[in-house]
């Protein structure tokens, strides 16, 4: 196993494709966000997550809360989420404006804290005698995760400790419930298990890893336990079914879990934390669970953008290879987990397959996941859409073509903004005497163990990376899965270095310039014939972009099939939201309609070129179909 902690984002500032992203997030994302959370803009899904915690704090003092508790369950989350934004934000470019809205939000927060410090909105303002009696559908352990991990940010953002007080004044309470006092139970929504990590990281107590092994270690422990909680209340929440033990990954312990289960974020959410946990102790039987679990995401039920959980029922993973295109999930937070779990799985071991999935998971799913001017979002990311069945027919009703602006379960918009503003954090890592260069983005870079560097690149659109070395040592810098070919270039000479799992290792002295070349030829992608849906088709790609054919550029779409070992050409078009998007050239034919539902006479075609748009572009132009896996002609 190695030994190695992601960079903190303090050390990285960005320019190029994820700066303009990372501007976004700050200029628009977060104040838009913020707008939500506040309830002030119009014609948006109301939140009142903010008015929870002042309903909260009145509770607490035995005032009237005039309209209570309004929302899911887990309302508190997205507060947590943006707090998270925020810090990134503040990290990379500080702004008083914005420091003093999340500190007047902290704030709050800290009043909605009972004297035993219990944190949640929901039980609280609803019933606090019904507090940690429903862990399968309360959410209460989730919501105090994520803002663990917001407590997390902000004090390593600002050096801020009011909100990372209040968390371990809650992770005590939460110790003192489920390890001293022995009470039963594991969280119903796993997440708490890896922001449990970051405040043994951040604070050095010893017993936040305590905790979190508590709940990965007694997960499944027993079977029956959620059933046997239900039976001792007469109320729930949504009527989430106990016995679903594959929906909630609890029907054996985890070490013996061998594929992915369930609902896809909570699956990829638990093994993250559990990629976090062995690595931290050297526990290689739960390093081989985790190994099992991420073959079973990554060879068997993941769609080719990095999209992960194949059906709304349940937001969840099936059966292997069962990946329909036009019904998938693929839920943007179930890509960020999946960031989550590699990310995690890269601190066991360094091999590239795990960079090169969180490559795939955040240039694809992730980013699609946001409307290219920041003021929409996806939920599900299909990988095919037809307007007038998708968002219309009963099996299609959750693949939408357009994105909404906000969703009464909101999870995803904020989730997108916390990963984008911390990318630096996955895309670079560290260890004593080691960086360690997982994925490409123009900017500055300090590592605590000395090291610095520039790099320069237009990636994803251009393969060349180039970095400066302005306080050398051992580097080591990934080469992406897809680029079997590259060039490595020292001071000027080209250098040939074999990748070891993925990575080549450089040993860089100050003022060194390196200069890596990757593989810039669009490929056509073929699934597996075990994958029903898309038997003899294939898809596009270049580089990390898989790309997808829009009705926009083509036309009918449902009527194109890509000619077998036709030709793909690089045509660059930048008329999208003023942002550098690289389309491609595609020989094809067109079949054409004869009208006729079914038909003896045979089809003709006629020869066309057909356009491909990168994946995460999509839906940016209106009501449009979309397709990533075409027909083979």
């Amino acid at each position: 196993m190695t030994t190695q902690e992601n960079l903190k984002v303090t050390g990285y500032s960005s320019d190029g494709f994820i700066g303009e992203y990372q501007k976004l997030i700050r200029q628009t994302v977060i104040p838009y966000q913020y707008g939500v959370l506040c309830d002030n803009l119009p014609n948006t899904e109301k939140s009142h997550v903010v008015k929870n915690f002042e309903n909260a704090a009145r509770a607490l003092h035995g005032e009237d809360v005039g309209d209570g508790f309004y929302g899911m369950v887990f309302q508190d989350s997205d507060a947590a989420k943006w707090l998270e934004a925020v810090a990134y934000s503040i990290a990379l470019h500080p702004d008083e404006k914005l420091s003093s809205a999340a500190d007047e939000l902290i704030e709050k927060i800290a009043n909605a804290q009972d004297e035993d410090g219990y944190l949640n909105t929901y039980f609280t303002i609803k019933d606090r005698d019904k507090r940690w009696t429903n862990l399968l559908e309360g959410h209460e352990l989730y919501c105090a995760g994520h803002m663990m991990e917001a407590a997390c940010a902000y004090y390593e953002a600002t050096g801020k400790r009011r909100l990372l007080d209040v968390m371990e004044k809650n992770a005590e309470h939460i110790y003192n419930h489920f390890i001293t006092e022995k009470n039963e139970g594991v969280p119903g929504h796993p997440e708490i298990e890896l922001a449990l990590m970051k405040m043994y990281r951040v604070t050095g107590n010893k017993k936040w890893q305590i905790l979190a092994e508590h709940f990965i270690d007694e997960r499944g422990v027993d079977p029956h336990f959620y059933e046997k909680e239900a039976a001792k209340r007469n109320w729930s929440v949504w009527g989430n079914n106990p016995t679903s033990y594959d929906y909630q990954q609890s029907g054996k312990p985890v070490r013996e879990q061998i594929d992915a289960t369930g609902h896809a974020v909570r699956a990829v959410y638990l093994y993250t934390g559990m990629a976090l946990l062995s690595a931290k102790n050297g526990d290689n039987e739960l390093y081989d669970a985790c190994k099992r679990l991420w073959s079973s995401i990554t060879q068997r039920r993941m769609y080719v953008t990095g999209g992960i959980g194949s059906t709304v029922l349940g937001e969840a993973f099936t059966t292997d290879y069962d990946l329909p295109p036009d019904t998938a999930y693929a839920e943007t937070c179930a890509s960020i987990g999946l960031m989550f779990f590699a990310s995690a799985m890269l601190k066991n071991e360094l091999n590239g397959k795990y960079a090169d999935v969180m490559e795939t998971a955040f240039y694809n799913t992730v980013l699609a996941g946001m409307q290219l001017d920041g003021k929409r979002f996806f939920y599900v990311n299909p990988l095919e859409a037809v307007p007038g069945i998708s968002g219309e027919s009963p099996t299609h009703r959750h693949d939408l073509i357009e994105r909404p602006e906000w969703y009464a379960c909101a999870c995803c918009p904020p989730n997108v903004a916390r990963l984008i503003g911390s990318f630096g954090c996955y895309a670079y890592g560290e260890n004593s005497d080691t960086a360690f260069c997982h994925m490409f983005a123009d900017g500055t870079v300090k590592f605590d163990n000395g090291m610095e560097l520039v790099c320069k690149t237009d990636y994803p659109y251009d393969m060349t990376i180039d970095y400066s070395i302005v306080h050398g040592g051992s580097l080591s810098v990934r080469i992406p899965g897809w680029s079997k070919e590259f060039t490595l270039l020292i001071n000027g000479e080209k250098h040939r270095i074999t990748p070891i799992n993925g990575y080549i290792m450089l040993n860089v002295k100050d003022n060194d310039e390196i200069r890596i070349i990757l593989d810039d030829t669009p490929k056509f992608v073929y699934p597996s014939v075990k994958i029903p849906s898309v038997s003899n088709m294939a898809a596009v790609r270049r580089g990390p972009l898989i790309y997808c054919f829009e009705q926009a550029d083509n036309g009918d779409i449902l009527s194109i099939a890509l000619k077998r070992g036709g030709n793909i050409r690089v045509c660059e078009d930048t008329s999208d939201n003023d942002k550098r998007i690289v389309r491609l050239e595609v020989d094809a034919v067109r079949e054409k309609d004869n009208g006729d539902l079914y038909s003896l006479v045979p089809p003709e075609f006629s020869d066309i070129k057909a356009i491909a748009v990168p994946y995460y572009t999509w839906a940016n132009r209106g009501k449009n179909a979309m397709r990533v896996f075409m027909p083979l002609y």
